[in-house]
């Protein structure tokens, strides 16, 4: 396991070289610069080759990412164009923000899911099972932005329960405001993901009832809810944990437009306003931290594996 582990880390150096550079490149390919939109539209000559030697920009591209790489391999991301801070400190601050509503918002996924999908392959083209297949399409066809704008009028405007503007507020110090103030990001993004986790569940579900052992464990006489929940759902789990990994990952940077509804100050917003400005070192600083963190949740679900099936060999 641990040599497993090392060698997905040593693949993690190939991947993040390959991801710089096409940022890089794609950066540099779209019209425009940073310079334009620091010193606005009335600026002088002078001051726009100034500003553009004071941030190395009249230097050729690959001379700019070759110095960016340098000293991002010491840990040093750059300074923000528009912001005049360091990137990896402005990313470290988004960064619990971020965690905290994709932690959120998996729960509420796997609270939504994980019900529907049982329920829904216990009793396969039932009524139940038509009307949780309806819940999954609708959850699947509303666009996030929609539901974001949807729970702001029902709960903010018309009921005022909860604030519509979200802040972070760390769980640890005041779990009550915390909640409050996420709950409408958090299920907006839950109820979408909740559908997709619910359908990939109900098809392994339904797989592994028709597995030899499932009729074994009943002629013993168990419990329906012993097979289910002992025998079948353990086995029905591998692919529903890719799919979990995956979605936690995707909520980590891909969060952009819930956190731009509710004005929620995570590494999504932060990338977003990076491109509006185009803040160069900021947008590769965004992207870069992104990949790591999808690489090693993706690695952790396949650790995981092995604690769900203990059959899983890592070689």
């Amino acid at each position: 396991m641990i040599g497993y582990v090392l060698r997905r880390l040593l693949h993690l150096i190939p991947v993040l070289l390959l991801g710089s550079a096409a940022v890089w490149a794609i950066i540099y390919a779209v019209p425009g610069d940073p310079v334009s939109v620091l010193v606005g539209e009335n600026a002088t000559a002078e001051q726009i080759a100034a500003a553009t030697a004071k941030y190395g920009l009249d230097r050729p591209a690959l001379v700019q990412y070759a110095d960016w790489l340098w000293r991002a391999l010491h840990g040093d991301l750059g300074t923000s164009i528009h912001a005049s801070e360091p990137v990896l400190k402005l990313i470290l601050e988004r960064l619990p923000a971020t965690f905290q509503l994709a932690f959120l918002a998996t729960i509420v996924a796997l609270v939504l899911g994980i019900p529907v999908a049982i329920a829904s392959a216990l009793k396969p083209g039932s009524w139940v099972d038509r009307i949780l297949s309806l819940w999954n399409a609708l959850t699947l066809g509303v666009p996030t932005f929609w539901l974001g704008i949807l729970l702001i009028l029902w709960f903010s405007v018309e009921m005022r329960w909860l604030p519509s503007a979200s802040t972070y507020i760390p769980l640890w110090e005041d779990p009550v405001a915390a909640l409050r103030s996420l709950i409408l990001p958090a299920v907006t993004l839950g109820v979408y993901v909740s559908g997709v986790l619910a359908r990939f569940l109900r098809a392994s579900l339904v797989n592994e009832m028709r597995s030899d052992y499932v009729r074994t464990a009943r002629s013993k006489g168990l419990w329906e809810w012993q097979v289910v929940g002992v025998h079948i759902l353990r086995n029905a789990l591998l692919p529903f944990v890719t799919i979990v990994g995956l979605m936690m990952a995707n909520f980590i940077g891909g969060a952009v437009v819930t956190e731009a509804v509710f004005t929620y100050p995570g590494l999504g917003r932060l990338l977003i306003q990076a491109i509006s400005t185009r803040d160069y070192p900021l947008i590769q600083g965004c992207i870069i931290v992104i990949m790591v963190i999808y690489i090693l949740i993706n690695l952790s679900v396949d650790v995981f594996y092995a604690y769900i099936d203990p059959r899983i060999e890592y070689k």
